[in-house]
């Protein structure tokens, strides 16, 4: 049986390009599995799936080594697990040299392939680190320049006073309250607690 398998980091992201690719290596759609989440680890609902249907002599199909995950040390083990513990093969379609199945099994194959696998899966992990490095020094420049992040601070105006006033003295409750100020519960709560110690 061949499985495909694509995804993306987030909902925004499309998948098309992957699934194209997928169809077009032979792969039928009903077998194509695909998860919208990041690929940090393998906890991703549709994956787990997938991998729960792999039988020996199965092959699984993916675009770039990046869509299986983004962790070296996982990738490796999870390649270890498909290819080696199963007993399936796998074929990842950016990269020729990894492709376990049987014409590739000869030694020099399989050696090529292990050391391909494991420099792509530093690679990917690697990009991944320096993805969040640039997140970071990024967000400190801002925050050095004075740009706010999170959600902007609500200014407790007199009307908002008054309402916490009424709250207090049960003339309203809960349920006005809210529908009064437009919070939510635990921001209304939040707040409600700050003028309770004024």
């Amino acid at each position: 049986m061949i499985y495909g398998y694509a995804r993306v980091s987030s909902k925004d992201q499309k998948l098309d390009r992957q699934i194209i690719e997928l169809k077009k290596f032979g792969v039928n759609e009903n077998r194509i599995y695909v998860d919208k989440q990041s690929g940090k680890d393998f906890d991703r609902t549709n994956y787990k799936i997938l991998r729960s249907k792999l039988q020996k002599g199965d092959l699984l199909v993916i675009k770039s080594i990046d869509r299986l995950g983004r962790n070296y040390d996982m990738i490796i083990e999870e390649w270890a697990h498909i290819t080696k513990t199963v007993n399936c093969d796998i074929v990842v379609l950016d990269m020729n040299l990894l492709d376990t199945r049987s014409e590739n099994k000869n030694l020099v194959g399989k050696f090529i392939s292990d050391i391909v696998l494991q420099i792509l899966s530093f690679v990917a992990e690697n990009e991944r680190a320096n993805i969040k490095q640039r997140q970071a020094e990024g967000i400190k420049i801002a925050k050095e320049k004075g740009v706010a992040f999170g959600r902007p601070k609500i200014k407790l105006t007199n009307k908002f006073l008054m309402i916490f006033e009424q709250y207090s003295k049960n003339e309203i409750n809960i349920t006005d309250a809210l529908n009064k100020t437009g919070l939510k519960r635990s921001t209304f709560y939040k707040y409600y607690k700050k003028y309770k110690k004024n």
